[in-house]
């Protein structure tokens, strides 16, 4: 049975989790006020299979980037409801290729594929799983590591005090929020948003803004 760590936030609860973290940080109330509503139910959206490929596809680019590759992939597939381990397992790797995807990654979405479709991960069990052991199931996958983890318990499964220091955007916006000189340490930035907790996916997804 699902505990409360492995519950998905609903809209209801990011309103209360939003004005929770106005009052306790000024700083990133700002940035809260200025952007208004937190997006991140609407990631929930994506099939949980499609939302691993595109955190695949998000490894180490841009999101713009990220997204423009995605969906080539997703016309590949035939659609966005035809994203499915069938599919891209059917995929050459030519064919990936022209459309930006690396080799590495190539092999990243054909192991992710095989697992589901064996039923060596079940994705949508995941649901029902507590963080950490989400994240040990994720990273079995080749190429899937904590922050691929990570984004998937932001965005597809909306759990609500997840807090990727490893990415590159949330390192940027920590030092922009607080105008720091240098680039934080993980271990700073874990200590700045401790006042965040049990809210830090709500807290990361406006430290991202602040870069906007």
């Amino acid at each position: 049975m699902a505990d409360e760590a492995a519950r998905a936030f609903a809209e209801a609860d990011f309103e209360r989790a939003r004005r929770i973290l106005m009052r306790r940080d000024p700083r990133l109330g700002a940035v809260i006020k200025r952007v208004g509503r937190c997006a991140l139910p609407d990631s929930r959206t994506r099939e949980p299979f499609a939302a691993l490929v595109r955190v695949i596809m998000g490894q180490q680019l841009s999101g713009k980037a990220a997204e423009t590759i995605y969906g080539r992939v997703v016309d590949l597939a035939g659609g966005r409801d035809a994203v499915t381990p069938a599919t891209i397992r059917g995929l050459s790797a030519v064919h990936l290729r022209a459309a930006g995807v690396s080799r590495p990654k190539i092999s990243y979405l054909y192991d992710l594929a095989d697992r589901v479709s064996d039923g060596g991960l079940d994705l949508h069990a995941l649901d029902g799983h507590p963080d950490e052991e989400v994240i040990a199931r994720i990273t079995a996958v080749k190429g899937l590591g904590r922050w691929s983890a990570e984004m998937f318990l932001m965005f597809r499964l909306n759990r609500p005090d997840i807090f990727p220091v490893t990415d590159l955007g949330i390192v940027k916006g920590m030092q922009r929020l607080h105008g720091m000189k240098r680039r934080p340490a993980e271990r700073t930035m874990l200590r700045l948003a401790e006042p965040w907790r049990p809210y830090r996916s709500i807290a990361a997804w406006y430290v991202w803004r602040a870069l906007e």
